[in-house]
């Protein structure tokens, strides 16, 4: 590997924002009010609070993360880091726990290969954009799964939005794992916590 770490990164919700498709499919499906402010949490907050809300925030999961990825973007900054990362030589992994199929989903969506579609769209795969090699991207059935292939690919650091990876049992010791909270500051409990990818860079390439 040219040049220092090699980088692991969580893909939904860490490189993937997909805070104005949750409440834009919320909405459409009369779930939340029209004037609703407020990302992804926000609306599961919502929606546990309705009867069957739980079924309601599963069903709508499958329909974001399938059809919804194409209005998905990048969140601010992870394109530049992607970028520095690259121009400093830098070795990007992508390591995604997503089922092939949303369980709720009546289209049948492959998740995975929508993903990988709005990654090509995204410029992800050229080497003159964010230069990362599609065979460094891998997708899980299981969280368990994730962790073990984390070890696998031997990354020095790890960037996830949920603490349930960066604290399971079997994560590496010697990772060192980097909780992002998508802009949200003061209420994480992770050692390493950043709101930005501008923080993210700060920590990780150096």
């Amino acid at each position: 590997m040219a040049n220092g770490a090699r980088i692991g990164i969580d893909l939904d919700n860490t490189l993937i924002s997909y805070e104005d498709v949750f409440r834009t499919y919320a909405q459409r499906r009369g779930l939340i009010e029209a004037g609703f402010r407020g990302g992804k949490d926000e609306v599961r907050r919502a929606l546990r609070c309705l009867e069957d809300g739980e079924l309601k925030w599963r069903k709508l999961q499958g329909a974001v993360y399938g059809k919804g990825v194409a209005d998905a973007v990048l969140f601010d900054g992870a394109d530049a880091f992607l970028r520095r990362a690259s121009a400093l030589g830098r070795e990007i992994v992508i390591v995604s726990h997503k089922t092939e199929f949303g369980h709720y989903d009546p289209d049948r969506i492959n998740l995975r290969e929508a993903a990988l579609t709005w990654m090509r769209t995204q410029g992800f795969f050229d080497s003159g954009r964010l230069g990362v090699a599609p065979d460094k991207v891998r997708f899980t059935a299981t969280r368990g799964e994730k962790v073990a292939l984390i070890r696998e690919f031997g990354v020095d650091y790890f960037i996830d939005d949920l603490p349930e990876v960066l604290e399971h049992p079997d994560f590496p010791l010697e990772v060192t794992g980097i909780l992002f909270t998508r802009g949200v500051t003061g209420e994480a409990t992770y050692p390493r916590v950043a709101a930005h990818w501008r923080d993210i860079a700060r920590m990780v390439l150096h």
